[in-house]
């Protein structure tokens, strides 16, 4: 990993910067403990946990910068093994970190879908470049609610001393439209407001970076969280495709297409506009085909239609059973001329962003920092992805082979093995102490100084 890092040596003003910066990427990949304080103490020779918390804190490095350097070099040193950018894509989504207690600055409660629980966490969203084997985050961006952006509770005291705040969210949002007229009235309170970004603003502002970039990606995939108007007229406009998850509730023009049932006669659909929810129940067994997408055989049937607000499309029901029983996923996207083991197979595509969260958090520290400042939670984040990135670069063939489209490690074979190379070269430092002569009780001290370790004598 050394020559990896050496490519950012000229971002820090000096050598101890530069060194904090090693330090640190490395506890992150090899450290199961990975607060300063220990990553502190597992490094000989080194100051203790104040100066690489300053190093965050204070030292001025810019994150910034460090992350255009991370992007330019993954590109070169990964174009061998990428494929065509109209099969490549750039990936939306977002993670919380979650905290206990509330001193992280902008912590605040997020929603948590997979739970139904609404956690104290940072909401990071996140683009991801994906083309083959080549699989990496590029740019990340905090969402911050709006209530927490502008201290609206606290405007609404100010301003409304004697209201209670609903806490049930319909009632909320009644009391907000009533409430936020005279709140704009406050300078403060509609410079904060001016502030916010909803997830779909920031997930267009990463789709512009990845352009401005030269990222080389033809499609973008999504949840169907960003599934918006705004955001896929954007992507239109930038020349590349899109493919979604479409939710269930989403409406559907009925005029735009005609459905069959199993005797091939027209299905009359009451009403301008269907949900999605009730069109399967329609849709006739036999109207069904297999598709095999590598290993995996779904049940799908595909329609062109108009959805409001994204126009012609093109979607795919899948059933993971041919009895059609079960979970169902619909799949929409904007190639209308696409077929279903298409459309699959490049919805697939979506699954590293899947594998970087849960190798990010479980082997790397995405959530587990203890500084508080909202700037060192940005540096953090960016030490993470670096970490990432040189660990990718270690997983992906000496030579790039054709129709590979895995690397051939995980994250976690790359971290264990760097931990192995960290303990080989720390027995030969020792024993290389020891032909100098050395006593071994010394050698023993000095190793573990730092660990509370006593030497018999």
């Amino acid at each position: 990993m050394a020559a990896h890092a050496d490519a950012f040596r000229d971002l820090f003003e000096n050598r101890c910067q530069f060194r904090h910066f090693q330090n640190y990427v490395t506890g992150l990949m090899v450290l199961s403990n990975k607060s300063m304080a220990n990553i502190a103490r597992c490094v000989l020779d080194s100051a203790d946990k104040t100066h690489l918390s300053r190093f965050f804190a204070e030292a001025p490095w810019f994150q910034e910068r460090v992350n255009d350097r991370r992007i330019s070099y993954l590109l070169e040193h990964t174009t061998s093994w990428r494929h065509s950018p109209d099969a490549s894509a750039l990936l939306l989504d977002d993670t919380l970190c979650e905290h206990v207690g509330s001193l992280f600055e902008h912590v605040d409660r997020h929603y948590n879908h997979a739970e139904d629980t609404y956690p104290l966490a940072h909401n990071p969203v996140t683009s991801h470049d994906v083309s083959g084997p080549v699989r990496f985050p590029v740019d990340l961006r905090r969402y911050r609610r709006y209530e927490e952006l502008t201290n609206w509770e606290g405007f609404v005291k100010k301003h409304f001393p004697d209201r209670e705040i609903p806490p049930k969210k319909k009632e909320r949002n009644r009391f907000h439209k009533e409430v936020d007229p005279v709140l704009l009235q406050d300078p403060e309170f509609r410079a904060l407001h001016a502030q916010f970004q909803t997830k779909i603003a920031l997930g267009m502002e990463l789709i512009e970076k990845a352009g401005e970039r030269g990222l080389p990606f033809g499609v973008v995939l999504m949840d169907g969280w960003y599934l918006a108007e705004e955001l896929v007229k954007g992507v239109e406009r930038r020349g590349k495709d899109w493919v979604s998850i479409l939710k269930r509730n989403r409406n559907i023009e009925t005029n735009s297409f005609v459905l069959k049932d199993e005797a091939g006669n027209p299905i009359r659909l009451e009403g301008p506009h269907i949900k999605v929810e009730e069109l399967v129940p329609l849709i006739p067994h036999n109207a069904y085909q297999a598709v095999k997408v590598g290993e995996k055989t779904s049940w799908c049937f595909p329609l062109a239609l108009r959805i409001p607000g994204l126009g012609n499309v093109r979607i795919v029901l899948s059933f993971e059973k041919a009895e059609l029983t079960g979970t169902y996923v619909v799949l929409v996207t904007n190639q209308v001329d696409w077929g279903a083991r298409q459309i699959i197979a490049m919805s697939l595509q979506r699954w590293p962003v899947e594998t970087f969260y849960q190798d990010g958090k479980g082997h790397l520290g995405l959530d587990e920092y203890r500084m508080r400042g909202a700037e060192a939670i940005g540096k953090h984040w960016c030490l993470v992805f670096v970490a990432y990135s040189f660990l990718h670069l270690d997983c992906l063939r000496t030579s790039p082979v054709k129709g590979q489209n895995l690397p051939v490690k995980t994250i976690g074979e790359a971290c264990r093995q760097q931990g192995q190379a960290l303990i080989q070269a720390l027995i030969l430092f020792a024993h290389e102490l020891l032909k100098q002569g050395h006593k071994a009780e010394d050698v023993f001290a000095r190793l573990f100084a730092k660990q509370g370790v006593v030497v018999a004598t």
